[in-house]
């Protein structure tokens, strides 16, 4: 049920007693855990050594200005790129997308690394924390760039994310630092940034990351914490069977819910599958939260890789067509 944090580029032994809890399901990296590509490698292996379980082992490698693993791997461009190009040359620019994904997909998953968090399906509008990682301000060219995507992941083996669910784009502020309020209807959000949503759904994505944005007219609560964001209208409605994972519940947008305990509770009780914490000091306080919950062992299974390149895409498709991961 939860997704942490560790601190550097091996683990301590506080992190490896971590490992043992019945709920930490996976570890998330970023440049702090990474001094080389081979060094990597090497840290998911301990990952996995140290746990009793299978651990989801995952990362942000959107690129642009979001990429994690740099030395060693391709510069990846923005999306916002293939946007720009797909107003004068859709065909190409669905052709690049795709390849950036297959790309990105290839080289994590020859890390040792299950997942990346991607693509970022918001669309454009400015917003502090997404800028150029939008595909476009346009939500059916973000659609298509969607599609096209989550394919190229698909064809690498890796599972797709969507995120920021249910869009993050239309906000000014960066949730990392600020709350963070939308006030259009819900039929606005419809014709507009669930519109990307859809169409990765149908795509075949396999999870979804929830934005810790209010949308006052439709929940009083940020949508991570949301009964009807994640129940009635993401599994009701659009018909995801997949995975649900929560934003950083260490970023400011999340403390609306009070302390770390009312904040794992918050996001597991409005249908979560996964809470991240990707701050290591927030973990022991995190997994001692969840004490006596019952744990979902069936959420991450089509997620977890089986070594650097032996992630089961068939195992998760037929999960996902049958409602398993839930």
């Amino acid at each position: 049920m939860l997704v942490i944090g560790v601190a550097g580029t091996e683990l301590t032994a506080q992190e490896r007693d971590w490992l043992q809890h019945d709920a930490c399901a996976g570890v998330i990296l970023f440049k702090r855990n990474v001094a080389s590509r081979a060094q990597i490698a090497e840290l998911a292996a301990a990952i996995r050594e140290a746990a009793p379980r299978p651990q989801l082992i995952c990362v942000d490698q959107e690129g642009g200005r979001v990429q994690r693993f740099v030395d060693g791997y391709t510069a990846l461009p923005p999306l916002a790129g293939f946007g720009v190009q797909y107003r004068t040359d859709p065909d190409a620019a669905l052709v690049q997308a795709r390849a950036h994904a297959r790309r990105m997909a290839e080289e994590v998953r020859g890390s040792g690394v299950d997942l990346s968090f991607a693509p970022v399906v918001d669309v454009g509008h400015g917003n502090l924390a997404i800028g150029d990682r939008a595909f476009s301000d346009d939500p059916q060219i973000v659609a298509a760039l969607t599609r096209a995507y989550v394919d190229g992941m698909h064809e690498a083996g890796m599972a797709a994310t969507l995120k920021h669910f249910p869009g993050h784009g239309s906000v000014r502020e960066d949730t990392h630092f600020d709350q963070a309020v939308d006030r259009r209807s819900l039929e606005e959000i419809r014709a507009h940034d669930l519109v990307p949503f859809v169409a990765g759904i149908d795509a075949g994505a396999d999870a979804v990351m929830l934005a810790h944005v209010t949308y006052p007219q439709v929940a009083p609560e940020p949508a991570g914490y949301s009964p009807r964001w994640i129940e009635t209208i993401l599994r009701g409605e659009l018909g995801f069977r997949g995975v649900v994972f929560s934003d950083d519940i260490g970023m400011a947008a999340a403390f609306s819910a009070g302390g770390i305990k009312a904040r794992v509770d918050a996001h597991l009780d409005a249908g979560c599958d996964v809470v991240l914490v990707c701050h290591p000091e927030l973990v022991a306080e995190s997994l001692a939260a969840v004490e006596g919950r019952a744990l979902n062992t069936m959420a991450l299974t089509g997620l977890i890789g089986r070594g650097p390149l032996g992630w089961d895409g068939a195992l998760a498709a037929t999960a996902h067509r049958n409602g398993d991961i839930a």
